[in-house]
């Protein structure tokens, strides 16, 4: 039977193999969470003019092209660190090093803006209630069952994904209801699918936006340590979570802009998502609509601040962060610290603004999906023997246009956000200096594929 690895100080401390295929996708749905199609609509809305289902197609290429180069570096690597992993393994120890310092702020700053969007909602229905009370109150829960312990988080997360799912379809069957009833003159047209050439940059920054929507399926590659099965059911949970993720992103904001193609009709930008449920079902299905999302923002919030945590543990398992508090774990086997230390910092939600929030985030993310990337190239360059013509497409070429069209995002991105990126890797190249001695400092041994498969069987 396999078990978990020990870590690198030859300590019983270890991440647990305790999480099934079943389990990992619902997390994985969970940190994306099927409501969060609502939370930028009436931005990407108003950024595409109108064409939010085109740019959830742009993204969802994107995405799916992502995906199939992190189905196969897990494989290679089943470790927890993600895009940082497979950077310092297969490109070099400091690249990966400050591409985990980029991604950081995705995983770090999610939580953040979770609990940002839970006092936007929340705010529409008690709008006497301080937003600090739903900011918090959201984080000590989130923070609360993560400390509980992985299959605690992995069950409720369950439960919820359930509910959010159930509320978006009675979103979306009403929504058709108006539509077949003319409802704000609404009909079934190809409209929010077409555009002018001179709209695509409207529409490439809607889809840099949208990012957001499926950073769940590569959350999931940082529970490689805890699958039972990581090389089998990594891979096939994220192909499930995108596939299922562009088919309901695409269906439910397809809908969405047919009812209202001018999204500034319903007043609020940022809050624009229940103003519509209001529109379509009335205050009760309002009501209905904002506990449904509190429900997504909860589950979101579990499994974001679980995958921050794991990835601080795995830069500080390796030793590029401070082993302590980073790389502790608790008697339950979860890394504590980080994951109080990730609460605190998503207190600080009260100061930031969706938009730049959302753009933000996605500058580590788009970061991280570019050199997954170029990792299954230099992987295929570096240690694979087949090297026939055969396996060019899938490991040369497939990955290069992948990371092509992630870098051209990467730019659509809202210019603070780039500024604010920009500042947040050169102090993680600063740090990288100081840590390496001005790179005198020996840096940690690659380990190629044929060593970790090695290891792995060790295992066993």
């Amino acid at each position: 039977m396999s078990t978990a690895p020990e870590s690198p100080t030859g300590s019983a401390q270890a991440l647990r193999r305790s999480l099934s295929l079943t389990q990992i996708v619902f997390l994985g749905l969970a940190y994306m969470a099927p409501m969060a199609v609502f939370d930028t609509f009436g931005i990407v809305a108003e950024v595409s003019e109108g064409r939010v289902p085109l740019s959830y197609l742009l993204i969802f290429v994107a995405v799916a092209i992502t995906a199939w180069a992190y189905s196969r570096m897990v494989r290679i690597y089943p470790r927890a660190g993600s895009a940082y992993t497979y950077t310092r393994e297969s490109i070099n120890p400091h690249v990966g090093f400050l591409v985990g310092w980029a991604a950081t702020l995705d995983y770090l700053l999610l939580p953040m803006i979770n609990a940002l969007l839970s006092s936007i909602y929340m705010t529409v229905a008690f709008p006497d209630v301080p937003a600090w009370v739903w900011i918090l109150g959201t984080i000590l829960i989130c923070t609360g069952v993560n400390l509980a312990g992985v299959r605690l988080a992995a069950q409720v997360n369950t439960a919820l994904v359930i509910i959010q799912i159930v509320t978006a379809v009675a979103f979306v069957v009403l929504t058709v209801k108006n539509i077949l009833d003319g409802a704000n003159g609404a009909v079934f047209s190809f409209a929010p699918f077409l555009a002018a050439p001179e709209q695509f940059s409207g529409i490439a920054s809607g889809a840099a936006i949208l990012a957001l929507s499926f950073l769940g399926f590569d959350a999931v590659t940082t529970m490689s340590e805890e699958a039972r099965d990581p090389r089998r059911d990594i891979p096939r949970a994220i192909f499930l979570i995108v596939a299922a993720a562009g088919v309901f992103f695409v269906s439910v904001t397809y809908v969405m802009q047919v009812l209202f193609p001018d999204v500034t009709l319903v007043g609020d930008i940022v809050g624009a998502s229940p103003e519509m449920a209001k529109y379509i079902g009335g205050a009760l299905f309002q009501a209905l609509f904002i506990g449904g999302y509190m429900v997504a923002v909860l589950g979101c919030g579990i499994t974001q601040q679980m995958s921050a945590a794991r990835l601080l543990y795995a830069m500080g398992r390796d030793d590029v962060l401070p082993r302590r508090p980073f790389a502790r774990l608790n008697d339950k086997g979860v890394p504590s610290a980080n994951l109080i230390i990730i609460g605190l910092l998503a207190a600080t939600a009260v100061f930031l603004d969706l938009f730049q929030a959302a753009s933000l985030i996605n500058f580590g993310a788009f970061v991280a999906f570019t050199f997954v990337n170029l990792s299954v190239v230099a992987t295929w360059l570096r240690f694979r023997r087949d090297r026939a013509k055969r396996n060019v497409i899938g490991w040369v070429v497939v990955p290069a246009v992948g990371a092509a069209i992630n870098v051209m995002l990467w730019f659509s991105l809202e210019p603070s956000a780039m500024l604010i990126g920009a500042i947040w890797t050169a102090i993680g190249f600063a740090y990288l200096l100081w840590r390496t001695r001005l790179f005198r400092a020996a840096p940690p041994a690659l380990t190629g594929p044929l060593e970790i498969e090695q290891e792995e069987r060790a295992r066993v």
